[in-house]
């Protein structure tokens, strides 16, 4: 019933956006000849009334071109391989210059890998990149079957397969866990697809250590009281309609209730900037919030599957984590470089968290290691924003050219 009510909430209040669609688009040029101010702050308050919803829709990449060298040059979006549940994405450069390759493993916990832009914009000027684009669960049939933790393990073996050997991985947030089996299932079976290097930032590679909120949280609630409380049905006329999810709209609510304060001056902000004739300061809040509120639906079998193997066993940490019955060894891992990466500021995944995986690969030496733990940022800092730029892409591009 939480997805058929939310729908209908939904469909309610659209009506209202949309009036005050036809508000801006009606009254906005005169409000400006009545009073200059008066008419900016009609026109903000409409605005935010129009914003006040999510999406279903993944946004575009929006990434034309990207600087190589001196000289500015075209990507392209190109699928290189899709299944039901996700898309191996290439972003293809038009340039002969070879660059190492990288797969940018996205996380599947609410968003779109579109929340990724910055660090695959970033990534590009030295590297010929790839990411793992999954599917919104609401638009796959129910006659696809189902997704669940060993078939995301399954798409990165697979996706690592089709690029061939010689690949890098960058896993960013949720899926260091699936990035760090996969690779060593790959290892173990003597793959020669198996990544030349392994990045993993702010995962949740042992969640026991320095627990936050998000993992009290599964700590204090059993499986039932997830699947139970969390799981819905997807309503028609999607084409989903009659799999079980975890509704994206669940997870980006109680991540903005985690930082409530914040979301609310942010839009106060936004209306106060539209207000002024701060068009920049303006853009910036909407760019950041239209990719914030499209959100992504989770199979049931995935969200429950990583709740009870990540978050509240923490099997890969203890030993016991298993893929299609099989025991993973991440002590396998022998030609894997490992970089981590940490962030002081994080409240989603904390510091000691991500870098317990270096305890894990025992069959690494020690020059093949290293972790970086970046100051003055928070969750999203550690892979997007100034920080990353200028501090930690530096040091994965550095661990990638290493590994060459």
């Amino acid at each position: 019933m939480i997805y058929q009510a939310f729908e209908a909430q939904s469909m309610l209040f659209a009506p209202v956006r949309d009036m005050a669609r036809w508000a801006i688009a009606a009254y906005g040029p005169m409000l400006d000849g009545i009073d200059q101010r008066l008419g900016r702050e009609f026109l903000a308050s409409w605005e935010l009334i129009v914003r006040a919803g999510f999406t279903h829709h993944r946004p575009p990449f929006g990434i034309d071109s990207v600087s190589v060298g001196n000289r500015e040059v075209p990507v392209t979006e190109v699928a290189v391989h899709s299944t039901a549940f996700g898309t191996l994405l290439h972003f293809k450069k038009d340039t002969t210059v070879t660059q190492p390759r990288v797969l940018v493993v996205a996380p599947l916990s609410g968003h779109f890998a579109t929340l990724l832009r910055n660090t695959v914009r970033t990534l590009l000027a030295d590297h010929d990149v790839y990411i793992t684009d999954w599917h919104n669960a609401r638009d796959v049939p129910w006659t696809a079957g189902d997704f669940g933790f060993d078939d995301y393990v399954g798409h990165l073996i697979q996706f690592l397969q089709v690029l061939g050997p010689g690949a890098h991985v960058v896993a960013v947030c949720q899926p260091c866990v699936q990035a760090l089996a996969a690779a060593a299932v790959m290892a173990e079976a003597g793959d020669p697809a198996q990544p030349r290097s392994m990045t993993l930032m702010a995962g949740p590679v042992d969640v026991r250590i320095n627990p936050t909120k998000v993992n009290e949280l599964a700590f204090q609630h059993s499986y039932e009281w997830f699947e139970s409380n969390l799981i819905s049905t997807v309503p028609l006329p999607n084409a989903g309609a009659g799999r079980r999810v975890y509704p994206g709209f669940l997870q980006l609510i109680a991540f903005m209730t985690m930082n409530q304060q914040r979301h609310v001056k942010a839009h106060l902000d936004l209306h106060g900037h539209i207000a002024a004739g701060e068009t920049d300061k303006a853009e910036a809040i909407r760019t950041f919030y239209d990719e914030y509120f499209a959100v992504l639906d989770l199979t049931a079998e995935f969200y429950l599957e990583t709740i009870d193997r990540v978050f509240q066993r923490a099997l890969l940490a203890k030993g016991e984590l298993t893929y299609r019955g099989r025991k993973v060894n991440p002590g396998a891992i022998t030609k894997t470089a490992l970089l981590t990466v940490e962030g002081e500021r994080d409240d989603i995944c904390a510091l000691g968290q991500t870098v317990a995986a270096h305890d894990l690969c025992t069959g690494l030496k020690p020059f093949r290691k290293r972790h970086h733990m970046q100051a003055g940022v928070g969750h999203y800092g550690v892979f997007s924003g100034r920080k990353w730029d200028g501090q930690v892409y530096p040091i994965v591009r550095n661990m990638v050219l290493a590994s060459e």
